[in-house]
């Protein structure tokens, strides 16, 4: 069997990806552009999407996978709390406070020999 026999399938899973994302992000556009900066469904719209990443952080911390399941919590948790300190500290610049816990949780890691 080679490669290029079942080539459909995968045309036909790259359309249908397409097709169901693609469309709904064309309408968010397209609403988007019409709402005011200050609106009660823009508000909730970055409410919803706040309370997903803070969902995921969160899951990440206490529930992980994979190597960093094998930290401590206490590792976890430290690495979140000087990440937010130097984003907070650099102005609110979320490269710096990615990179700094990132950073905090790679340096505990080799210090605890994972």
């Amino acid at each position: 069997m080679t490669i290029l026999e079942g080539w459909w399938a995968y045309v036909f899973i790259a359309i249908a990806g397409w097709l169901a994302t693609d469309i709904w992000r064309w309408l968010g556009v397209l609403t988007g552009n019409r709402l005011r900066e200050d609106s009660e469904a823009l508000n909730w719209v970055r409410a919803v999407a706040t309370a997903l990443v803070a969902a995921v952080i969160a899951k990440l911390i206490l529930y992980p996978t994979g190597v960093l399941e094998q930290s401590p919590l206490w590792l976890r948790l430290g690495s979140v709390v000087a990440g937010a300190t130097a984003f907070f500290a650099a102005r609110q610049k979320p490269a710096i406070g990615i990179a700094t816990a990132i950073g905090v949780l790679a340096v505990g890691l080799y210090a605890l020999g994972f």
